[in-house]
């Protein structure tokens, strides 16, 4: 049970302050029912409304942004942009950080949370999440390259990667699957084969597909079902 001020402050619209002048002034309602007091406890997944409109009060939230490039996929940085400072106020109140990292200069993608299990499931390589990219290369990936992918790669430094997919388009772009996320590793797994990246973008993670609709740094929460097919097979 969570005290209402509090419930209502976790969606992210309102500070503890503003939550109670609402439901004072009897401007809030839980399941239906005008609620009079600020104390009163509720259970999670109630139903929370200011005004008639519903209010998402969820203890964890979860979303999806088209990543831009030049935005670093971290929660601070001294010197420079990160996604971050591309949500709205209200979502920035939520808590939310990056799962996972996309390089600086590669978009796409990008899930973001405040639940730290489900950032660990979809990051950790046990879980076997796959990570689609699209890749434009300097010179066309072939049939040595697509064998070698599904062997697993050996970097240079010595790094293993696991078994991966390569699917060669048109021309000099191909498409990327991965299942774990070393540094870098996408690009440094072309480049092992001579054929350096020159763009990378993240199109999918899992069966979750980008929403084409989005646009460049922007971002929206998941649908339930969205949820769950990011650990789902496409």
């Amino acid at each position: 049970m969570i005290r209402l001020d509090r419930l209502l402050a976790r969606s992210g619209l309102y500070s503890r302050s503003e939550a109670r002048r609402l439901i004072r002034a009897g401007r809030v309602a839980v399941d239906g029912e005008a609620a009079a007091s600020p104390e009163a406890k509720y259970p999670d997944g109630c139903a929370v409304s200011v005004d008639g409109e519903a209010v998402n009060c969820a203890e964890f939230r979860y979303f999806m942004m088209d990543k831009r490039a030049g935005a670093l996929s971290a929660t601070e940085d001294a010197g420079q942009g990160t996604v971050l400072d591309l949500l709205t106020g209200w979502q920035r109140a939520l808590g939310l950080f990056p799962v996972g990292r996309l390089d600086k200069d590669t978009t796409g993608l990008l899930l973001l949370t405040n639940d730290g299990g489900f950032a660990h499931r979809v990051i950790s390589p046990k879980y076997g999440v796959v990570k689609t990219y699209l890749a434009l290369t300097a010179s066309p990936m072939g049939a040595e390259d697509v064998a070698a992918f599904s062997e697993g790669l050996v970097l240079s430094d010595g790094t293993r990667c696991l078994p991966a997919v390569l699917e060669p388009l048109e021309g000099c772009l191909c498409r990327v699957l991965v299942s774990e996320g070393k540094y870098h590793q996408v690009k440094r797994m072309l480049a092992s084969r001579g054929k350096p990246c020159l763009s990378l973008r993240r199109t999918a993670i899992g069966a979750l597909e980008l929403d084409a609709g989005l646009g460049e740094g922007g971002c929206r929460e998941l649908r339930q079902f969205e949820k769950e097919l990011v650990f789902s097979s496409s």
